[in-house]
Protein backbone atom coordinates (compact mmCIF):
# COMPACT_ATOMS: atom_id res chain seq x y z
CA UNK A 1 0.00 0.00 0.00
CA UNK A 2 0.74 3.93 -0.21
CA UNK A 3 1.30 4.85 3.28
CA UNK A 4 1.57 8.66 2.13
CA UNK A 5 -2.17 9.90 3.42
CA UNK A 6 -3.00 6.60 4.78
CA UNK A 7 -5.07 7.34 7.51
CA UNK A 8 -3.88 5.11 10.80
CA UNK A 9 -4.40 5.04 14.11
CA UNK A 10 -1.94 3.89 16.80
CA UNK A 11 -3.51 2.62 20.40
CA UNK A 12 -1.03 2.23 23.02
CA UNK A 13 1.24 5.11 21.09
CA UNK A 14 2.78 7.41 24.07
CA UNK A 15 5.71 5.69 24.43
CA UNK A 16 8.03 2.90 23.70
CA UNK A 17 6.72 0.82 20.42
CA UNK A 18 3.75 2.38 19.56
CA UNK A 19 5.63 5.68 19.76
CA UNK A 20 8.18 4.60 17.64
CA UNK A 21 5.35 2.93 14.88
CA UNK A 22 3.30 6.40 14.77
CA UNK A 23 6.65 8.43 14.47
CA UNK A 24 7.28 6.39 11.34
CA UNK A 25 4.18 5.97 9.93
CA UNK A 26 3.98 9.70 10.33
CA UNK A 27 7.53 10.59 8.44
CA UNK A 28 5.60 8.03 5.38
CA UNK A 29 3.31 10.87 5.33
CA UNK A 30 0.18 9.03 6.99
CA UNK A 31 -2.15 10.47 8.86
CA UNK A 32 -1.70 9.49 12.44
CA UNK A 33 -3.72 9.55 15.86
CA UNK A 34 -2.11 7.54 18.75
CA UNK A 35 -4.61 6.26 21.91
CA UNK A 36 -3.05 6.39 25.67
CA UNK A 37 -4.33 6.02 28.92
CA UNK A 38 -2.41 8.60 30.88
CA UNK A 39 -3.10 12.39 29.63
CA UNK A 40 -0.01 13.80 30.15
CA UNK A 41 2.02 11.09 28.60
CA UNK A 42 -0.48 11.23 25.56
CA UNK A 43 0.13 15.10 25.29
CA UNK A 44 3.87 14.80 25.70
CA UNK A 45 3.88 12.51 23.14
CA UNK A 46 1.06 14.71 20.33
CA UNK A 47 3.44 17.92 21.03
CA UNK A 48 6.61 15.52 19.97
CA UNK A 49 5.16 13.60 17.01
CA UNK A 50 2.83 16.31 15.25
CA UNK A 51 -0.38 13.82 15.17
CA UNK A 52 -3.72 13.59 16.76
CA UNK A 53 -4.45 12.17 20.26
CA UNK A 54 -7.70 10.44 21.46
CA UNK A 55 -7.17 9.44 25.22
CA UNK A 56 -9.06 6.78 26.43
CA UNK A 57 -8.75 2.48 28.12
CA UNK A 58 -9.05 -0.17 25.20
CA UNK A 59 -9.78 -2.69 27.71
CA UNK A 60 -12.96 -0.61 28.05
CA UNK A 61 -15.45 -0.94 25.23
CA UNK A 62 -17.32 2.63 25.28
CA UNK A 63 -13.73 4.15 25.07
CA UNK A 64 -12.72 1.78 22.47
CA UNK A 65 -15.97 2.40 20.21
CA UNK A 66 -15.19 6.51 20.94
CA UNK A 67 -11.90 5.96 20.23
CA UNK A 68 -12.50 4.65 16.51
CA UNK A 69 -15.56 7.02 16.05
CA UNK A 70 -13.40 9.83 16.93
CA UNK A 71 -10.67 8.87 14.40
CA UNK A 72 -13.43 8.33 11.16
CA UNK A 73 -15.28 11.70 11.93
CA UNK A 74 -11.76 13.50 12.64
CA UNK A 75 -10.23 12.04 8.99
CA UNK A 76 -12.79 10.76 6.77
CA UNK A 77 -11.59 6.76 7.32
CA UNK A 78 -9.67 3.99 8.22
CA UNK A 79 -7.07 2.73 6.72
CA UNK A 80 -4.75 1.10 9.34
CA UNK A 81 -5.30 -0.16 12.98
CA UNK A 82 -2.19 -1.21 14.76
CA UNK A 83 -2.81 -3.25 18.08
CA UNK A 84 0.08 -1.97 20.14
CA UNK A 85 -1.29 -1.52 23.95
CA UNK A 86 -0.23 -4.01 26.25
CA UNK A 87 1.39 -4.69 29.64
CA UNK A 88 3.08 -7.15 31.61
CA UNK A 89 2.22 -9.18 35.37
CA UNK A 90 5.46 -11.77 35.73
CA UNK A 91 4.79 -14.25 38.93
CA UNK A 92 5.18 -17.87 39.59
CA UNK A 93 1.89 -20.05 38.93
CA UNK A 94 1.25 -20.56 42.47
CA UNK A 95 1.79 -16.48 43.35
CA UNK A 96 -0.50 -15.38 40.53
CA UNK A 97 -3.19 -13.06 41.59
CA UNK A 98 -6.40 -13.47 39.66
CA UNK A 99 -7.14 -9.70 39.40
CA UNK A 100 -3.56 -8.62 38.01
CA UNK A 101 -4.07 -11.70 35.47
CA UNK A 102 -7.13 -10.71 34.42
CA UNK A 103 -6.07 -7.29 34.34
CA UNK A 104 -3.45 -8.35 31.46
CA UNK A 105 -5.67 -10.19 29.56
CA UNK A 106 -8.24 -7.31 29.58
CA UNK A 107 -5.94 -5.38 27.80
CA UNK A 108 -3.76 -7.50 25.63
CA UNK A 109 -6.82 -9.43 24.78
CA UNK A 110 -9.95 -8.08 25.19
CA UNK A 111 -8.85 -4.71 24.40
CA UNK A 112 -7.32 -5.65 20.70
CA UNK A 113 -10.95 -7.31 19.97
CA UNK A 114 -12.22 -4.40 20.84
CA UNK A 115 -10.23 -1.86 18.93
CA UNK A 116 -10.27 -4.54 16.05
CA UNK A 117 -14.10 -5.29 16.07
CA UNK A 118 -14.62 -1.66 15.48
CA UNK A 119 -12.40 -0.69 12.97
CA UNK A 120 -12.82 -4.17 11.28
CA UNK A 121 -16.55 -2.84 10.37
CA UNK A 122 -15.25 0.00 8.55
CA UNK A 123 -12.86 -1.95 6.70
CA UNK A 124 -15.64 -4.98 5.35
CA UNK A 125 -17.46 -1.90 4.38
CA UNK A 126 -15.07 -0.10 2.26
CA UNK A 127 -13.39 -3.54 1.23
CA UNK A 128 -10.27 -2.26 2.42
CA UNK A 129 -8.19 -1.84 5.44
CA UNK A 130 -5.08 -3.42 7.87
CA UNK A 131 -4.51 -4.77 11.18
CA UNK A 132 -1.19 -4.82 12.94
CA UNK A 133 -1.65 -6.92 16.20
CA UNK A 134 1.51 -6.36 18.61
CA UNK A 135 2.21 -9.46 19.85
CA UNK A 136 5.67 -10.87 21.09
CA UNK A 137 7.75 -13.60 21.05
CA UNK A 138 6.57 -14.77 24.44
CA UNK A 139 3.30 -15.40 22.18
CA UNK A 140 5.41 -18.24 20.38
CA UNK A 141 7.10 -19.87 23.51
CA UNK A 142 6.27 -19.51 27.09
CA UNK A 143 8.87 -19.16 30.24
CA UNK A 144 8.91 -19.26 33.81
CA UNK A 145 6.53 -16.64 35.64
CA UNK A 146 5.04 -15.55 32.10
CA UNK A 147 1.69 -17.18 32.62
CA UNK A 148 0.11 -14.19 32.22
CA UNK A 149 1.61 -11.97 29.47
CA UNK A 150 2.60 -15.09 27.90
CA UNK A 151 -0.86 -16.54 27.69
CA UNK A 152 -2.44 -12.88 26.51
CA UNK A 153 -0.11 -13.17 23.72
CA UNK A 154 -0.69 -16.52 22.64
CA UNK A 155 -4.44 -15.89 22.77
CA UNK A 156 -3.75 -12.54 20.42
CA UNK A 157 -1.98 -14.75 17.95
CA UNK A 158 -5.53 -17.43 17.62
CA UNK A 159 -7.23 -14.29 17.45
CA UNK A 160 -5.43 -12.83 14.49
CA UNK A 161 -5.55 -15.87 12.82
CA UNK A 162 -9.07 -16.07 13.10
CA UNK A 163 -9.79 -12.35 11.67
CA UNK A 164 -7.19 -13.24 9.17
CA UNK A 165 -9.70 -16.22 7.72
CA UNK A 166 -12.84 -13.66 8.12
CA UNK A 167 -11.53 -10.72 6.85
CA UNK A 168 -9.46 -11.13 3.44
CA UNK A 169 -12.40 -11.49 1.59
CA UNK A 170 -13.38 -8.34 2.24
CA UNK A 171 -9.41 -7.41 0.95
CA UNK A 172 -8.34 -6.72 4.59
CA UNK A 173 -4.98 -7.84 5.44
CA UNK A 174 -3.71 -9.14 8.72
CA UNK A 175 -0.86 -8.98 10.65
CA UNK A 176 1.09 -10.05 13.56
CA UNK A 177 4.62 -9.25 14.67
CA UNK A 178 6.14 -10.63 17.29
CA UNK A 179 9.23 -8.95 18.88
CA UNK A 180 11.82 -9.61 21.02
CA UNK A 181 13.50 -7.82 24.13
CA UNK A 182 12.92 -4.02 23.17
CA UNK A 183 14.42 -1.62 24.81
CA UNK A 184 11.31 0.42 26.13
CA UNK A 185 9.46 1.75 29.72
CA UNK A 186 8.15 -2.03 29.19
CA UNK A 187 10.45 -4.13 31.86
CA UNK A 188 10.61 -0.75 34.40
CA UNK A 189 6.93 -1.29 34.56
CA UNK A 190 6.60 -4.73 35.86
CA UNK A 191 9.61 -4.17 38.31
CA UNK A 192 12.44 -5.20 36.33
CA UNK A 193 15.62 -3.81 35.11
CA UNK A 194 16.60 -4.13 31.51
CA UNK A 195 20.50 -4.01 31.04
CA UNK A 196 20.85 -1.62 27.85
CA UNK A 197 22.94 -2.10 25.22
CA UNK A 198 23.76 -0.93 21.77
CA UNK A 199 23.02 -3.87 20.28
CA UNK A 200 19.69 -5.13 21.42
CA UNK A 201 16.91 -3.84 19.17
CA UNK A 202 15.08 0.02 19.85
CA UNK A 203 11.37 0.48 18.50
CA UNK A 204 12.92 2.01 15.42
CA UNK A 205 13.57 -1.42 14.24
CA UNK A 206 10.17 -3.11 15.22
CA UNK A 207 8.75 0.35 13.03
CA UNK A 208 10.81 0.22 10.62
CA UNK A 209 10.00 -3.34 9.58
CA UNK A 210 6.03 -2.91 9.72
CA UNK A 211 6.81 0.41 7.00
CA UNK A 212 8.04 -2.59 4.78
CA UNK A 213 5.92 -4.96 5.45
CA UNK A 214 2.74 -2.10 4.99
CA UNK A 215 4.35 -1.17 1.60
CA UNK A 216 4.09 -4.59 0.00
CA UNK A 217 1.42 -4.31 -2.65
CA UNK A 218 -1.95 -5.22 -1.26
CA UNK A 219 -2.75 -8.19 -3.43
CA UNK A 220 -0.16 -9.43 -0.84
CA UNK A 221 0.53 -9.37 2.78
CA UNK A 222 2.93 -10.88 5.59
CA UNK A 223 0.80 -12.60 8.07
CA UNK A 224 3.02 -12.95 10.37
CA UNK A 225 7.14 -12.42 11.18
CA UNK A 226 9.41 -12.09 14.14
CA UNK A 227 12.03 -9.08 14.79
CA UNK A 228 15.13 -10.27 16.76
CA UNK A 229 18.32 -8.41 17.53
CA UNK A 230 21.22 -9.38 15.47
CA UNK A 231 23.33 -10.55 18.36
CA UNK A 232 22.21 -9.06 21.83
CA UNK A 233 24.45 -10.05 23.57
Amino acid sequence: MDISGARALVTGGSEGIGFGIASALKAKGARVAIMGRNQDKLLAAVEKLGVKGIQGDVSREVDAQSAVHQFVTEFGGIDILVNNAGFGYFAPLVELEADKFTAVFATNVTGAMLMGREAARHFVEQESGTIINISSTSGLSGGKTSSAYSGSKFALRGMTECWRAELRPHNVRVMLVNPSEVQTPFFAKVGVQQEMSPKKLRPEEIAAAIVGALEIDDRGFIPEFSVFATNPF
